[in-house]
């Protein structure tokens, strides 16, 4: 094959590449912003209040390099704290801060 030949097929390619990039609203991650579906058919101002704050949140999150998705991970964890009573004893892990 050519380098024309390759460059034509990656060409045609290049949108597989961004495949498994996160959908992203703005500056946001489209799934933090669930809150402002919720308001569009809730609207009051408490609901306003909260979409402010979870989008803040959120957004406060992206800053220190937490995804979406890690952020969520992170608010379970510090809900349920260090102990799992669902593990045994024996294969119960302590947790790790790599941070």
């Amino acid at each position: 094959m050519s380098q024309k030949e390759d460059t034509d097929e990656e060409r045609a390619n290049w949108h597989w590449r961004n495949s498994m990039r996160p959908v992203r609203f703005f500056a946001l991650d489209v799934r933090a912003g669930i809150p402002f579906f919720i308001l569009l058919f809730y609207f009051r101002p408490i609901t306003l209040v909260l979409v402010v704050l979870s989008t803040t949140a959120f957004m406060m999150m992206e800053k220190r390099g937490l995804s979406f998705d890690a952020s969520m991970r992170a608010l379970r964890s510090w809900l349920l704290g260090q102990k799992r009573s669902a593990w045994l004893k024996i294969r119960r892990r302590r947790m790790i801060d790599f941070g």
